[in-house]
């Protein structure tokens, strides 16, 4: 009998934990707010530059492609460049954009070059463009995503290390397929 007596204590301290169920997303909710994203959708082509280190420009042939998935929840971006001198792949970078219905906010998971960061998104005044960014101890990252007059989606990036004035990193504009 005392394997019985500990299963009913085990089933009166868990009981507390069953009856608070996790919250159930609002679906219409996200994908309305996903579907504020759409001037990304398709498949874009042209140029970039890359800092690689200090004074070290790369310039790089780069396409984008961003598409819808899990019918519109999440945004994928995935972003490739090869080098215009012989073709040579030199960034591969991976993008989720999700929308948290419960905080309200737009979040990015990004990967590249083996690494990854989680941040949050703000959608630019206008609606035509995204910024984020990072910091990690004096580091500091911000980028703007925007599509310009012409129709071009352009990228600027920008890193501050302490109390240096900002320096870009990234440039890209790219033209829709």
């Amino acid at each position: 009998m005392p394997g019985v007596y500990l299963f009913l204590i085990a089933i009166a301290l868990a009981s507390p934990l069953m009856a608070q169920l996790p919250r159930t997303p609002d679906l219409q909710v996200q994908q309305a707010a996903m579907k504020k994203l759409s001037f990304l959708i398709g498949r874009w082509s042209g140029e970039a530059r890359v800092l690689r280190g200090p004074g070290q420009w790369v310039d790089l042939i780069q396409t984008e492609e961003a598409q819808y998935k899990l019918g519109g929840l999440l945004l994928m971006i995935e972003g490739i460049g090869r080098t215009k001198a012989d073709g040579t792949l030199a960034l591969q970078a991976l993008g989720l954009i999700f929308y948290d219905d419960e905080s309200g906010a737009y979040r990015m998971r990004a990967y590249n070059d083996g690494r990854w960061l989680e941040t949050e998104v703000r959608i630019l005044e206008g609606g035509h463009g995204l910024s984020w960014g990072f910091s990690l101890g004096e580091i500091k990252t911000d980028s703007v995503l925007r599509i310009n007059e012409k129709g071009e989606w352009t990228e600027l990036g920008e890193l501050t290390i302490g109390s240096q004035a900002p320096r870009t990193f990234m440039e890209l504009a790219v033209r829709r397929n």
